[in-house]
């Protein structure tokens, strides 16, 4: 994260080394969540290295304290999952309630920080290459590709992987070195939604195998039939949905009991299922618009009225407008 493929440094906003614990922690509340920091020894002033770059909803950092620290009481508010990648010097991790684990130089560690607590102890010569994943797009995703949302039993797991030559090291320099000097991912943002996924996605995999958890379709069967029945329900009638109250009814059970059921099962709302299932189908007609068709004629016949609202939500979900997905299925004929 210093230059790009071809050697030029790549240009960030704001100091990227610090002095001034003020300064760093400002840094660090952006780029993390905001935490508790206690440098090894009174007086101690940092010596930090602060470098950021955006791959979609994914914030890389390169980071260093540049002196012995302790971090503890991580922000559960934020939804943040924190992969710390080390570059040199040492972390030690805590694991469980009686273990640690220590990361070295290309040895990895995962936590959810939305889902359980969690300290880190990192000596003088730590230099990490940093991962803040908003735990809402790790879900999105893994319903996405999975069909279903892990439950605790994955994030709350710290789990320390990786090592030098493992895929994972081999993902996180293709990454970087995607980074051009402007800071942005070459061919932003298809190309910045495509790390994103390969992120998530291969981390998903890492981590639900050091948990022993099964991303098959084993857990999405799991879940109970009404929670299946939903899903059906709310999937092919996306264009014109029914209400949850409606939805519940039809598969027998509460909005109470249905609300709860994916929760458990799935991590998410039946409206965020809903929610998701509308948007995809609203893409999926842009993409099929005809000749005459605009974006608010398509988004009208979806039943969608706030233009401004709904982009803004479609970027976040696509990493592109609504506009950019008809004029891209135009181009293509």
């Amino acid at each position: 994260m210093l230059t790009d493929m071809q050697g030029r440094p790549i240009r960030q906003t704001g100091p990227t080394s610090s002095r001034d614990w003020d300064e760093v922690q400002a840094f660090c509340r952006k780029v993390y969540m905001p935490y508790r920091v206690r440098p090894a020894a009174p007086r101690l002033l940092p010596a930090a290295t602060m470098r950021m770059a955006q791959v979609g909803r994914v914030t890389l950092t390169r980071f260093a304290y540049g002196v012995p620290i302790h971090l503890d009481r991580f922000d559960p508010e934020a939804g943040n999952i924190l992969v710390l990648n080390t570059l040199t010097g040492a972390l030690r991790h805590k694991q469980d309630a009686e273990r640690t684990a220590t990361t070295r130089a290309g040895d990895s560690f995962v936590v959810d920080c939305s889902r359980t607590d969690y300290w880190l102890d990192g000596d003088g010569d730590h230099l990490q290459l940093n991962l803040t994943i908003p735990h809402d797009a790790m879900a999105e995703i893994a319903m996405r590709w999975l069909g279903f949302v892990p439950d605790d039993r994955l994030w709350t797991r710290r789990l320390a992987f990786g090592g030098n030559g493992s895929r994972w090291q081999a993902l996180l320099a293709y990454v970087v070195q995607s980074l051009e000097a402007s800071g942005q991912v070459r061919g932003a943002p298809p190309m910045a939604r495509h790390l994103e996924e390969l992120i998530c996605m291969d981390l998903l995999q890492i981590w639900a195998e050091g948990a022993g958890i099964s991303l098959r379709d084993g857990a999405r069967m799991a879940a109970p039939r009404h929670v299946r029945a939903a899903e059906e329900i709310m999937a092919s009638e996306a264009r014109d949905p029914p209400s949850m109250a409606q939805v519940a009814d039809r598969v027998g059970v509460s909005v109470r009991a249905l609300s709860e059921g994916f929760r458990r099962f799935r991590g998410m709302t039946p409206r965020d299922f809903l929610r998701a299932r509308r948007l995809e189908g609203l893409r999926a007609a842009l993409r099929a618009a005809g000749p005459g068709d605009s974006v608010t004629s398509v988004a009208a016949d979806w039943g969608y009225v706030n233009l401004g609202a709904l982009a803004q939500v479609y970027r976040a979900r696509f990493g592109e407008t609504p506009g950019q997905t008809l004029a891209a299925a135009r181009a293509r004929g």
